[in-house]
C-alpha cells in the first residue's frame, strides 16, 4: 500500500506538460492520425519523386495517345502519351511546395503583425488593424490577377502572391492571443526585467501562442491548395512545363467526357490530402484546447 502511494506520489511530481499532453490526446484521435500519416506520405512521395517516379516527366508517347489505366501505366496516359501517376507525384511537388511556403509567408506577415498590434495596442492597434479590415474588403482575386499581370507568372510570385492574402486572419488570431497574454504575471516579469517588448513578444508572448498557430497553420495550407488549384484552373498559376495538381484538373476537366482518368486521379489526389489535412488540423485544435479535454 505505501510503495502505491509512494509510486503515484512520485508521479504527481512529476506531472506532464501541455504538450506531452496534447500528444496523448491527438494520438488518441484516428481520423487525424490516419490524416498526419497520410500527409506525410504524400510530403515523401514529393520528395522522392525524382528518383521513384515510374517514368520520366518529359517522356511522351504519342503513339500510345490518351490510355486507360493498365498494367503499364497505372493511372493510364493522357492525351500526349505521358504516364499520368508520373504527372500527379511531379504536380504534387508543386501543390505542396505552394501549399507550405505560401502559408509560411501568410504566417511570418500574420504573426508579427498581431503580435505587435496586440502587444502595443493603443493608436497603433487601432491603425494596425484598420488597414487589415480595409485589405478584408478587398477582392482578393483580383489582386493576385493584378499582381499575375504586372509581374509575370512565376511559382515565386504565386507563393508571395498567395501567401500576401491569407495573412489576415492569422493577425486577427495572434492580436486577441496577445492581448489575453500580455496582462499574465511572466509577461509583467519580464517587463520589470526590463526587457524590450521585442525580446517578450519573440521568447515569451508567442511561444505560448503557438497553439492556435499551429492549429490555424493546418487549416491554412489546404486553403492555400484549393486556391492554387482554382488559379490554375483558370489559366492564372502555374504553367507549362511544370505542373500542378490544380493544371492537371484543368486538363482533364476539357475532356472528362472521352478521358474521364485525366480528371478523377488528380482530383482525388488533391480532395485526399485536403481531408487528410482538414482532419489533422481538427485533432490539433482538439488536443491543444486544453480546457476542452475530459482527460
Amino acid at each position: 500500500m505505501t510503495t502505491d502511494v509512494s509510486i503515484a506520489l512520485t508521479d504527481a511530481e512529476q506531472g506532464s506538460s501541455l504538450w506531452h499532453d496534447a500528444w496523448i490526446r491527438l494520438s488518441k484521435n484516428k481520423m487525424a492520425v490516419g490524416g498526419g500519416a497520410i500527409l506525410l506520405t504524400f510530403i515523401v512521395v514529393a520528395l522522392l519523386t525524382p528518383w521513384i517516379a515510374p517514368y520520366s516527366y518529359e517522356a511522351q508517347n504519342l503513339d500510345l495517345g490518351a490510355s486507360p489505366p493498365s498494367a503499364a501505366h497505372w493511372l493510364g496516359t493522357d492525351i500526349f502519351g505521358r504516364d499520368v501517376l508520373t504527372q500527379i507525384m511531379y504536380g504534387g511537388r508543386v501543390s505542396l511546395a505552394v501549399g507550405f511556403i505560401a502559408t509560411g509567408v501568410a504566417l511570418i506577415i500574420g504573426v508579427s503583425w498581431g503580435a505587435v498590434a496586440g502587444y502595443v495596442g493603443g493608436r497603433v492597434d487601432a491603425v494596425m488593424m484598420r488597414l487589415v479590415d480595409i485589405l478584408y474588403a478587398l477582392p482578393f482575386m483580383i489582386f493576385i490577377v493584378l499582381l499575375m499581370v504586372v509581374f509575370g507568372r512565376n511559382v515565386l510570385l504565386l507563393f508571395l502572391a498567395i501567401g500576401a492574402v491569407e495573412w489576415l486572419t492569422m493577425a486577427r488570431i495572434m492580436r486577441s492571443q496577445v492581448q489575453s497574454l500580455r496582462q499574465q504575471e511572466f509577461v509583467e516579469a519580464a517587463v520589470s526585467l526590463g526587457l524590450s517588448p521585442v525580446t517578450i513578444i519573440r521568447r515569451h508572448v508567442v511561444p505560448n501562442a503557438l497553439g492556435p498557430i499551429i492549429v490555424y497553420t493546418t487549416l491554412t495550407i489546404p486553403s492555400v491548395m484549393l486556391l492554387e488549384a482554382f488559379l490554375s484552373f483558370l489559366g492564372l498559376g502555374i504553367q507549362p512545363p511544370q505542373t500542378s495538381w490544380g493544371l492537371l484538373i484543368s486538363y482533364g476537366a476539357e475532356t472528362m467526357e472521352e478521358y474521364p482518368w485525366l480528371l478523377i486521379f488528380p482530383g482525388l489526389a488533391l480532395t485526399i490530402t485536403l481531408f487528410s489535412l482538414n482532419f489533422l488540423g481538427d485533432g490539433l485544435r482538439d488536443a491543444l484546447d486544453v480546457r476542452g479535454s475530459k482527460d
